[in-house]
């Protein structure tokens, strides 16, 4: 029986990201995954806590030539309320970045990190499923598909909703879903979008615009069901002419490129994010709608903080509650940002006018006190800076009085 330190389970963006850091940490990594399909044509926004841990995996400068910048966002009320909110821009040289994050074609991040973890000397990849799991206090025992065993010290569940690792573990999920779809598609416009991503708030939920390099863009389109399954059988000329009326003209002409999607809206959220000598990260441990640009960032965080427990000191054996130490450690982030994002969506949804009140009076107060929108930027940027950043920004608003 083949034996490594860590067995990553499950070869998305997450998993793959995972066993390189991992592995790069000093740990021997079994990589569990099958060949990713090559039609993904979906986009990732990265923030730049994000961007600058690619960096440190030295990820970032075979990415960058298909990254576009995000160097300011803005939202846009575009509902019919009688509350309507301010329109508000959020700049990222105000908080002294050249740009928030990058909006990447997941094409190139599978193929940059298909190639390095290729080109890794501590992963060895496993191409066939884990059929089996089996684990104890020591190990945790993975029989694949072609009934290869093999057994590692520690095992990392990033295989989706539908997580073997965590069902063989017993940890259960909460599960949620919403009255929305989201049309994902790219585009080509006639006008540049100068690398400012919009974000249009519906009633039905956001309609997000994010940069590609030249003259494209993605977009998230979350609304009703059936009016998403009705315009996903448009011709790409109409369903053109409609996000261009939706944008208001804002990047003139718009051609729609094949390869719409529209996905149903759901959350998930495991009970643990481990225990033992598991941890589950990405979308094993955390489901919710397409918005703000959280989700692959919120991964990146599970990997960060899962390469501080079992790399830290790397010469020594994997400890037995790596799992708890993980657990405590993502617990506050994970249930903060699905709670944030699971409220703003509900909040576009609601009639409710004190909830549209409450909504527009927060786009009020963050675009007429910039000191408070940059705290909100960084904040969003990476959890805790904002909150960190708060004494300085009150001394630098004292300073100023006295001069």
């Amino acid at each position: 029986m083949k034996t490594f330190e860590v067995a990553v389970i499950g070869g998305g963006l997450a998993g793959m990201i995972a066993a390189i850091a991992l592995a790069r940490g000093g740990r021997s990594v079994a990589l569990i995954a099958p060949v990713a399909p090559k039609e993904d044509r979906r986009t990732t926004a990265l923030m730049d806590q994000s961007i600058r841990f690619l960096d440190r995996l030295a990820l970032w400068e075979k990415l960058r030539p298909a990254a576009a910048p995000l160097t300011s966002m803005r939202i846009v009320d575009g509902t019919d309320r009688l509350l309507r909110a301010p329109t508000t821009t959020f700049r990222a040289a105000d908080v002294g970045l050249d740009a928030f994050g990058y909006n990447f074609p997941n094409r190139a991040l599978i193929d940059t990190l298909e190639e390095a973890a290729a080109g890794e000397g501590n992963i060895t990849r496993f191409t066939d499923m884990a059929e089996s799991i089996e684990i104890s206090a020591v190990s945790v025992s993975i029989t694949l598909t072609g009934g290869e065993t093999l057994s590692a010290d520690f095992a990392v569940g990033a295989d989706g909703r539908g997580s073997k690792l965590r069902e063989t573990s017993g940890i259960a999920v909460r599960n949620w879903s919403y009255p929305q779809s989201a049309m994902v598609l790219n585009f080509a416009h006639s006008l540049p979008h100068q690398n400012i991503s919009t974000e249009f708030h519906t009633k039905h939920g956001p309609f997000t615009q994010v940069p590609l390099p030249g003259s494209r863009s993605s977009l998230v389109w979350v609304q009703n069901p059936a009016e998403a399954a009705s315009r996903m059988e448009l011709p790409l000329t109409e369903l053109g002419a409609l996000v261009e009326a939706r944008m208001q003209s804002m990047l003139g002409k718009v051609d729609v490129e094949e390869g719409v999607q529209v996905w149903p809206l759901s959350g998930m959220m495991a009970h643990r994010f481990g225990k033992g000598r598991i941890a589950l990260i990405g979308e094993a441990a955390h489901v919710f709608p397409p918005i703000g640009a959280q989700g692959l960032n919120l991964s990146l965080r599970d990997i960060m903080a899962l390469a501080d427990i079992l790399c830290d000191r790397a010469e020594l054996p994997v400890p037995a509650d790596a799992g708890e130490s993980f657990d405590r450690k993502r617990r506050a982030d994970i249930m903060t940002r699905t709670a944030s994002v699971d409220l703003l969506n509900r909040s576009l949804l609601s009639d409710f006018l004190p909830v549209q009140m409450l909504r527009a009076a927060g786009l009020h107060i963050l675009s007429a006190i910039p000191p408070l929108r940059n705290i909100v930027m960084r904040e969003g940027i990476e959890p805790g800076r904002g909150f960190r950043d708060i004494p300085d920004a009150l001394r630098e608003k004292l300073k100023r009085k006295k001069a």
